[in-house]
């Protein structure tokens, strides 16, 4: 069975009790309370949580996190963005959103966060799994497949396979 990260979308901690899960995501918009409760009951249960969107690094600071996701999909220069973060938040657990190409997997893995991560559709589906292959032989960073629509993700050759709460509970959870 895969490992699954788990981004929470929805007020709920019933996930937290999921044995095949070990790590969560918490949107940077997540109320304060919950997110100080749902980040202390599961780093009790022995889980992680990464924190993500605009105002992770202070998301993280704030609450406590473990970690954080951050996304250089879109940015000019990823590396440098992932190296400011990296200085910030020194000790954190770190996954990078990359694009999916080849060349930016590669400026962002030089920069060695604990683990990369490919966005995956249905529209390029297959060159994207390709991408995930290619990546998974050359690179020892972990790498996660962040499910963005529904696709057959339990052919792919991910460490790891994200999805959010809603999705999980529909196509894993039974």
């Amino acid at each position: 069975m895969q490992n699954f990260i788990i981004r929470i979308t929805q007020e709920n901690t019933n996930l937290i009790k999921c044995a095949e899960i070990g790590c969560f995501i918490l949107p940077d918009t997540t109320a304060p309370e919950f997110a100080a409760e749902f980040t202390t009951a599961a780093q009790k249960a022995g889980k992680l949580v990464l924190a993500e969107g605009n105002s992770a690094v202070e998301f993280y600071q704030k609450f406590g996190t473990d970690g954080l996701i951050l996304d250089t999909s879109k940015e000019a220069n990823p590396a440098k963005m992932v190296k400011s973060v990296q200085k910030q938040a020194p000790k954190a657990v770190l996954g990078v959103i990359s694009r999916n190409r080849r060349h930016e997997a590669m400026l962002v893995s030089e920069c060695e966060p604990d683990f990369v991560i490919f966005k995956f559709w249905k529209d390029g589906f297959s060159s994207n799994k390709e991408l995930l292959e290619w990546y998974a032989e050359l690179f020892l960073i972990q790498n996660a497949a962040q499910i963005e629509e529904e696709c057959n993700f339990s052919e792919l050759n991910a460490d790891f396979i994200i999805l959010d709460d809603v999705k999980y509970t529909i196509f894993v959870a039974k």
